[in-house]
């Protein structure tokens, strides 16, 4: 088994159940030692006695494979346990490697509707998490850089959603934050290109827990195309070393298939023929221009939705 991942240590946050789990169980499995976070508490069996919380659960797994994994259990979107959480990387394993971000949690609906606590909850959990964790890893990839004289090896992989790219209606709340992170990401990888450290960003299709009102329909028998096992592998391949030229991207990836996201380009550009734009001016212009575009069609790319595999 190709182990491209070999000596190098990995964070993944939520990776208790979902998504999560599946990138931490492919890390392991290509090498790398892995920092389970996600936020809970060990429970309580039907006996009464105390069980592993989800976390401990996917260290458990991966043990049990052979691997090397430690739990954490703060809540990434806390700024001192997401800096506790990658100085337990360091503790454990020397240094971080590999940081993948995909805590989340979900509170659709629609925005004239929406409570502040909904708004709050999900940009506080998405962006602010992801920020957080990155912050004290860029620290430590700068700091050993420093140190070094010269680049060291550092692998972001943030989680988006086609949610963002398509201007999901009933989740505006997500879909804000799905692409504050685009862009958290995109900066990220301009900062820190300088210390040889990547930062992209994809966007998963997977039937997981807090997708279970989302993709409602029955899958089919053998592997389901939504299953976060699609997922997995690419995460594994974008925190490799092969990996070493692809910074600042946007993917898209589910059920056996990988899109590339281009970046916006300028569709159409208008100059005023005097100092400034009148409003006659723009009416003339702008007017003409949309007039000819499809109605309702928007910055929103609709069609990643389609996306299948071939």
């Amino acid at each position: 088994m190709a182990t491209p991942l070999e000596g190098l240590s990995a964070i993944v946050t939520g990776a208790g159940r979902g998504l999560g789990r599946a990138e931490a169980l492919e890390l392991a499995r290509l090498g790398a030692a892995v920092v389970v976070n996600d936020y809970g508490q060990p429970g309580r069996d039907g006996t009464g006695r105390a069980s592993a919380g989800p976390a401990e659960e996917t260290v458990a797994e991966i043990r049990a494979a052979g691997g090397t994994a430690v739990a954490h259990t703060g809540d990434v979107a806390d700024h001192h346990r997401a800096a506790a959480l990658v100085a337990l990387a360091v503790e454990e394993f020397g240094q971080l490697d590999i940081l993948v971000n995909n805590a989340g949690i979900l509170r659709d609906r629609m925005v004239f509707s929406m409570t502040e606590d909904e708004w709050d909850a999900v940009i506080r959990v998405h962006l602010k998490g992801h920020f957080n964790t990155t912050r004290f890893a860029a620290a430590h990839w700068r700091e050993r850089a420093k140190a070094a004289g010269g680049t060291v090896y550092g692998r972001i992989v943030n989680t988006s959603s086609e949610a963002f790219l398509a201007g999901s209606a009933g989740q505006p709340n997500y879909a804000a934050a799905k692409g504050g992170i685009v862009g958290l990401t995109t900066s990220t990888a301009h900062a820190l290109a300088k210390y040889g450290v990547t930062a992209n960003a994809i966007c998963p299709r997977a039937r997981t827990r807090m997708t279970e009102d989302v993709f409602t329909d029955v899958p089919a028998p053998g592997l389901d195309p939504l299953a976060p096992e699609h997922v997995a592998p690419l995460v594994g391949y974008l925190s490799a070393p092969a990996a070493g030229r692809i910074t600042g991207q946007v993917l898209v990836v589910h059920g056996g298939m990988v899109a590339v996201v281009e970046r916006p380009r300028v569709g159409a550009r208008f100059d005023s023929k005097q100092d400034t734009f009148t409003y006659d001016e723009l009416d003339t212009l702008l007017s003409a221009h949309f007039a000819e575009r499809e109605q309702g069609e928007t910055f929103a790319a609709v069609e990643v939705l389609g996306l299948r595999r071939a």
